[in-house]
């Protein structure tokens, strides 16, 4: 499998894959991972290059979908996809070469994109060079918007036009605050000087919003060159993607967008006037930080999203604004991240951390908080109080009404906005990893929900455990690890010679080779044997019984580099890419790890698809 699969091969994996009860094989890439050939490579990858579509063709055939990471617009000093704007979307995925070529009107000059290829400081690396094309980038695409304005195409000038009034409820709005960034000299809005400027859509009287009203015209006349050049920015991306979905469903590949939990700066902004002031969203303490992982993001205010009489308050409506275009972009489905945030959101004061020492809870579910208490639905009554507020099971009781409420963001919104989109709830994917309240479990359950079961977070110990292969339903999505896990290869070879790995060594072999008469000789040889334990960790994810697989690019192409450590910061993080000679690179070895998928299914199974064996050992 050093190369692309051929047709005949291809088809007998995806038979294999069906006796197994998959339903969706989806491939896991962030944009910027993205591939390009050395002539190319400025710094930043993107699905809507030459290499991209290159990739589009690898996947097609094998893999129903690919997961992209979030879309949004990051900030100059912040490269995590995490933490991008909720409408506009980053500039870095533009194809810059297109823009050179006479499709475009030749707006670049391959003199410009050439320079900017050539000093890549990451030129001949699999790493994005992300401070560096930033930079480059703006360059770029501020020659590219002064050619087009000469160029005066008609037909582009017409589709620019009706993108900007199709478009003109985000964009007005994530324009101007480039305009301010620019005035003020930093795109940190609690740093600017003006307290007008802070508050342009946060009027607190009718004479305040005359007066904001004006200082909007007088900043949208100093800056309309600017403010015109961001919207051109946007058009030239959305007509870059929607081609490339195009040529990705030619091909039978779906995308599959991400919907982080958080709100940029230039969204905070914009909205503030729905957040809840002196509080933000957060992790409780957990495996990844003793004190909870104080994200900084602000919180949506309850008393925003709903009228009295149950229909969509102006909070609502944002958010429903949001998922359509998301499920309207990407028919493959939306991963939602931190599906908590949305159904029993963790919030804690600004300034104090994230424990519930210094005042953090759940904002749903703290009835006898001090402050929080009037958003509660779970009452003192429903919580075990022998039980801090970060504890998973402290809301022990809720009936059916209580757990609507909890879930009226999930049908109200998010399923609301699929259906309207043509899409059924199952295009929603729920990052639902870590910490899982009752509450959570109990939307998830009511609303029949996929949540997804990542087969690294096992703990080894627990009988139970549902990220174990045993335990794993159907009615999930399955994966080895995601963006923030350590490939599989890593894992296995941490793994090597401890007892904890003896202890995952021993699960493993006893719900894959539950019937054979040696288990004690697997134990030992997979206890030493990294490769082999890389490789049955790797069958266990297709053995189990979830109906969706997911697979990150690391795992796939057996890299043993990491992508993003939690908790961490620095250049490696969110950087790495899939080289150039990824057709030459060797992939997990589908067609054996299937086989002997089949076979830890047991005996009678085996037997059962006996010819598919068969098939498989053809082109293994």
């Amino acid at each position: 499998m050093v190369c692309t699969l051929n047709n005949n091969k291809l088809t007998t994996v995806k038979k294999a894959l069906e006796v197994l009860g998959k339903k969706n094989f989806v491939f896991i890439m962030h944009n910027g991972s993205f591939p390009a050939v050395a002539s190319e490579n400025t710094g930043f990858g993107t699905i809507n290059s030459e290499t991209g579509h290159k990739f589009i063709d690898y996947a097609s055939g094998l893999f129903d979908a690919i997961q992209m990471g979030p879309a949004g617009k990051t900030k100059s000093s912040d490269s995590s996809p995490y933490t991008g704007t909720i409408f506009s979307n980053n500039p870095l995925f533009i194809d810059l070469k297109q823009l050179t070529t006479p499709k475009w009107g030749k707006i670049l000059s391959v003199e410009t994109y050439n320079d900017i290829v050539e000093n890549n400081p990451n030129k001949g690396k699999n790493r994005t060079s992300y401070s560096y094309i930033t930079k480059k980038q703006a360059q770029a695409l501020s020659e590219a918007y002064s050619n087009f304005i000469k160029l005066n195409d008609k037909k582009l000038m017409a589709e620019f036009d009706v993108y900007k009034n199709e478009n003109d409820s985000w964009l007005d709005k994530d324009s101007l605050y480039e305009a301010l960034a620019i005035e003020h000299g930093t795109d940190f809005w609690p740093n600017w000087k003006s307290s007008v400027d802070k508050n342009l859509f946060n009027p607190k009287s009718i004479e305040e919003k005359i007066e904001y009203a004006k200082r909007i015209e007088e900043i949208s006349k100093k800056y309309s060159r600017e403010i015109d050049e961001y919207k051109f920015i946007q058009y030239i991306l959305n007509k870059q993607s929607v081609e490339t979905k195009k040529y990705a469903d030619s091909k039978g590949v779906k995308m599959i967008a991400d919907r982080q939990v958080a709100f940029s700066d230039r969204d905070c902004w914009a909205y503030q006037s729905l957040f809840l002031e002196g509080w933000c969203l957060g992790c409780p303490p957990d495996y990844f930080s003793k004190d909870g992982q104080a994200w900084g993001f602000p919180v949506i205010n309850p008393e925003k999203l709903y009228n009295s009489d149950g229909t969509l308050g102006e909070a609502g409506i944002l958010m429903k604004n949001l998922f359509k275009k998301m499920f309207r972009e990407n028919p493959g489905g939306v991963r939602i991240d931190h599906i908590v945030g949305l159904i029993d959101p963790w919030v804690y004061k600004s300034g104090k951390k994230p424990m519930p020492e210094q005042g953090a809870g759940r904002l749903y579910s703290s009835p006898e908080h001090p402050e929080l208490h009037k958003y509660a639905i779970a009452r003192v009554e429903d919580l075990d109080m022998t039980l801090t507020a970060d504890k998973e099971k402290r809301v022990k009781s809720l009936s059916e009404e209580q757990i609507k409420l909890y879930g009226r963001l999930i049908e109200k919104i998010v399923i609301a906005a699929a259906e309207e989109e043509g899409l059924t709830k199952d295009a929603i994917v729920c990052e639902d990893l870590g910490t899982l309240t009752n509450p959570v479990a109990a939307v998830m359950k009511q609303y029949d929900l996929l949540g997804m079961r990542l087969t690294q977070f096992t703990v080894p110990t627990e009988e139970a455990d549902p990220y174990r292969c045993k335990n794993i339903t159907e009615r999930c999505w399955a994966m080895v690890g995601t963006h923030d896990n350590q490939p599989v290869t890593i894992w296995a070879k941490s793994m090597i010679n401890t007892h904890e790995g003896y202890l995952h060594v021993k699960n493993l072999v006893d719900d894959l080779f539950a019937e054979v008469q040696n288990k004690d000789e697997i134990i030992v040889k997979m206890t030493n044997d990294k490769e082999f334990l890389r490789e049955t960790k790797l069958v266990e994810l297709f053995a189990c019984k979830a109906e969706n697989i997911q697979i990150f690019f690391t795992d796939y192409f057996q890299m043993s580099q990491t992508y993003n450590t939690p908790g961490t910061s620095g250049d490696k993080n969110w950087s790495l890419r899939l080289p150039e000679n990824f057709e030459e690179m060797e992939p997990i070895n589908l067609p054996l790890l299937l086989k002997k998928a089949i076979i830890a299914r047991g005996r009678e199974f085996a037997n059962a698809n006996k010819k598919m064996i068969e098939e498989l050992d053809e082109i293994i």
